[in-house]
């Protein structure tokens, strides 16, 4: 099943932390759904969601508003907007600033936003779903401007899962639709960032160099995740114990430019170009095993938690 040169056998702890990451989640759910328990309600009645359509409303307005003007803020002060910039496979990479790009990429939430005024709105209100329809576009566009697949996909597939929690259904020819539908839109993506074929295959050593686009890229984010993780288990010489997972408190309060010591730590990849990581790569660079556990254990109690919130 390895269609990449990139892959690797991996020794027993690279399995261990992945098993422990599964067995940890579920064991800390399972014990509580057990012991605790979920509320057993009846299903969603929208009615009872009517007091929330003017908030949800303007979230998606609010929402939008910072989303789109980050992104002009940034492609001001950057001078560029990816989509537009030929021959530069890594403008995107390229394409951000400090804090303000976090606002930017927050679009990714209006669909969902979307689809939970339309389940509550219902179409009574036509001027409503018209301007929630256009931040629904906008919100799409920032994406594709930015030349994202991966924020792309993300706005898609929560908009998606908001849906199915909401309705509690989605037709199969609605998912095949959407599904097609996502293909051209991720090949042109592609290729507006400069990333050909035989570039991308070459860059993941794929075994088979004619391997479809949409059947590499796909692959390889999965794959490289797992890959890359098993990297930093072989290569790590010794943990952090709590500073590589702290990055987002130097990095929001510039403590990584007073101190660069904080986040001066090298991330083990296969390859420079394949930066992907799972979730719990920061766990174990910090903690190892026990760091793997542990936030495991955490995202089952949170997890738990939001099926008991949801479920109100």
């Amino acid at each position: 099943l390895k269609l990449s040169r990139l892959g690797a056998d991996w020794p027993a702890m690279t399995w261990l932390c992945f098993l422990a990451a599964f067995a940890g989640f579920y064991a800390v759910f399972w014990f509580l759904e057990h012991y605790i328990g979920t509320e057993r309600v009846s299903p969603m009645r929208f009615n009872a969601f009517g007091n929330y359509e003017q908030s949800v409303f303007f979230c998606a307005c609010g929402l939008t508003a910072v989303s789109v003007g980050c992104f002009l803020i940034e492609a001001a002060a950057l001078g560029y907007v990816p989509l537009f910039v030929r021959g530069v496979p890594h403008a995107y990479s390229a394409f951000h600033l400090t804090g303000i790009h976090y606002f930017t990429v927050s679009s990714v939430l209006v669909p969902s936003l979307c689809v939970i005024y339309y389940c509550i709105n219902r179409g009574r209100n036509r001027a409503g779903s018209a301007i929630i329809a256009v931040l629904g576009l906008i919100s799409l566009v920032i994406p594709i401007l930015c030349v994202s697949r991966f924020q792309l996909i993300l706005a898609v597939g929560l908009a998606v899962l908001t849906y199915i929690a909401m309705d509690n259904r989605l037709k199969i020819s609605y998912a095949i639709g959407l599904v097609l539908g996502m293909i051209p839109i991720y090949v042109l993506l592609t290729f507006a960032r400069g990333h050909d074929v035989s570039y991308l295959n070459g860059i993941f050593q794929m075994k088979n160099s004619e391997m479809p686009i949409f059947i590499t890229q796909p692959y390889m984010y999965i794959a490289n995740n797992y890959d890359n993780f098993n990297c930093m288990v072989e290569w790590l010489p010794s943990h952090t114990f709590g500073l590589r997972m702290l990055f987002p408190l130097w990095a929001l309060t510039g403590l990584k430019f007073l101190v660069p010591s904080l986040v001066d730590f090298p991330i083990y990849v296969t390859k420079e170009e394949l930066t992907t990581v799972t979730l719990f790569y920061d766990s174990f660079y910090d903690f190892g095993i026990v760091g793997v556990v542990l936030f495991a254990c955490i995202l089952g109690m949170a997890a738990f938690l939001l099926v008991r919130m949801m479920k109100r």
